[in-house]
């Protein structure tokens, strides 16, 4: 409990000079690498043109992509979400920085009442002479009130609120970076699927051929049975791989059209056609570690939460001090008729200097500063470790797009040599100088390269969509993250 003569000493100077208790807040500092760990593997390629982060789905040269991009940031409903979060906190600072101005307001009555006569006062008026039960009422006011913020409450929870409502702002530019990754990620998605199944179906296609020829060598007695169940069981195995296919890309366009505002199904005729895989662009202007705390919506929003949390045990502190205001009244009042309103007999006025002190209250004020501080402390933690999971999303992002993308390199080569193997075992065959159990491990393992090929290349497109969106998703800096909550 702060004892009575440096409470008093306190309050005095604050009459003088006017002041705003509670820290004020500065930015922590976060210790970060000065590169990415996948960076210089990333640098050593180079674009052809350069990638514009603002727009960076569009670096991906899918026309269609590009278009499911801008519908989703105009028609999805989690951003709607979002937008509605941000109009809520940007009213609350309406109503914080209303606290700091005087208020008013105008009340006008008139009444009639029927006096009873049983009553101790109804008695005494009936004995007057020529007493009328029946008595009317007049008033009309100007109210003003101001409470004095002489100690900076009102201020800081101003400060407060500023800070919620950018941090809410920040929330919109997450989302919509998040938006736009998933749709993305999911077109990508639905894309490789259709890929995969392509392969698929053409190597059912070829199963099939060959189950055709088999069973001809065998009609003529040139084959064995166990030749024929073979390759019988061989089509099977691709066959049964095309179900599951469908069922990830039916998932994948229901999911697509929930990301833009659609009932499952809208788009579903639209992406009928199967189309190829999006190209991989190339991410060489990567900034540095320290560019995301200004890029990253999300650490933008932990750091104004931070900055709200810090702002807020300003407000507990000034719970310590006096609270003043002042009032004022200008009106007119009569009792006899309402030709007399506005009268100089019939005005009034009032003017009054209030106090409001929680004089013995400071327990309860100690607990709330304590849980204030609490609360900082935990928005601290939380800001310091969405720095550090944004760096390990860029990581992991980086790491997969380097790797993906020589996996599909390399997958891509070997799929070429096996399709040539294949080809040339099928001849061999065909002319009685390799076996049919050549040419089935050579079917069998050209289905799963180019398979693998397909989830490489899909995988490598998706790791780039992750790296955009580990990035922040544009150069372009939040205002949000650059301001500070100091008094005023």
């Amino acid at each position: 409990m702060i004892p009575l003569n440096t409470l008093a000493l306190i309050v005095g100077t604050c009459f003088l000079a006017g002041c705003t208790v509670g820290p004020d807040y500065h930015r922590p500092e976060v210790a970060l690498a000065e590169r990415y760990q996948a960076q210089p593997a990333l640098l050593q390629r180079s674009a052809s043109e350069p990638v514009s982060f603002a727009i960076w789905w569009e670096s991906f040269g899918d026309p269609l992509l590009s278009q499911y991009v801008s519908d989703a940031l105009v028609q999805n409903l989690d951003l709607a979400q979002a937008s509605a979060r941000m109009a809520q906190s940007r009213a609350g600072l309406g109503a914080a920085t209303a606290a700091l101005l005087p208020s008013g307001n105008i009340s006008g009555q008139a009444a009639r009442a029927f006096q009873s006569v049983e009553t101790p006062l109804g008695q005494v008026l009936n004995s007057t002479p020529d007493y009328n039960r029946y008595g009317n009422a007049y008033e009309t006011d100007l109210n003003a009130g101001w409470e004095i913020d002489l100690f900076g409450g009102l201020r800081r929870g101003r400060q407060a609120a500023l800070a919620d409502y950018q941090a809410s702002e920040a929330g919109v530019a997450a989302t919509r970076l998040a938006v736009a990754a998933q749709t993305a990620d999911i077109y990508i998605t639905l894309r490789g699927l259709q890929t995969r199944l392509d392969i698929a179906n053409k190597q059912v296609i070829t199963q099939q051929q060959l189950l055709e020829k088999i069973q001809l060598l065998h009609s003529k007695g040139l084959a064995p049975q166990y030749q024929v169940r073979q390759t019988e069981g061989a089509l099977a195995q691709v066959q049964a791989t095309i179900p599951v296919l469908k069922n990830g890309l039916d998932a994948a366009m229901n999911a697509l059209d929930i990301m833009l505002g659609t009932p499952p199904g809208s788009h579903r005729a639209q992406l009928s056609s199967p189309g190829v895989i999006p190209q991989t662009p190339e991410i060489t202007a990567m900034g540095t570690p320290a560019d995301l705390l200004r890029r990253r919506p999300d650490i933008i929003v932990a750091e104004r939460h931070l900055a709200a949390s810090s702002a807020r045990i300003g407000v507990a502190i000034s719970e310590y001090y006096p609270k003043f205001s002042l009032n004022a009244l200008l009106g007119s009042a009569t009792a006899v008729s309402g030709d007399n309103l506005f009268t100089a007999a019939a005005s009034q006025s009032a003017g009054v200097l209030g106090l409001r002190w929680r004089l013995f209250d400071f327990g309860r004020i100690n607990a709330q500063i304590d849980q204030a501080k609490g609360q900082e402390a935990e928005a601290l933690a939380a800001y310091r470790l969405s720095v550090l999971r944004a760096t390990e999303d860029v990581e992991n992002a980086f790491s997969a797009l380097v790797n993906r993308r020589t996996q599909a390199f390399i997958l891509t080569g070997g799929e070429t040599a096996l399709s040539s193997a294949r080809q040339s075992t099928f001849i061999a065959f065909q002319q009685g100088t390799a076996s049919l159990i050549d040419v089935l491990h050579n079917d069998e393992t050209l289905l799963q390269a180019s398979d693998a090929r397909a989830q490489a290349q899909t995988e490598s497109a998706r790791a780039a969509v992750a790296a955009f969106r580990a990035l922040g998703g544009g150069w372009q800096s939040s205002s949000s993250g650059e301001m500070t909550n100091k008094p005023g």
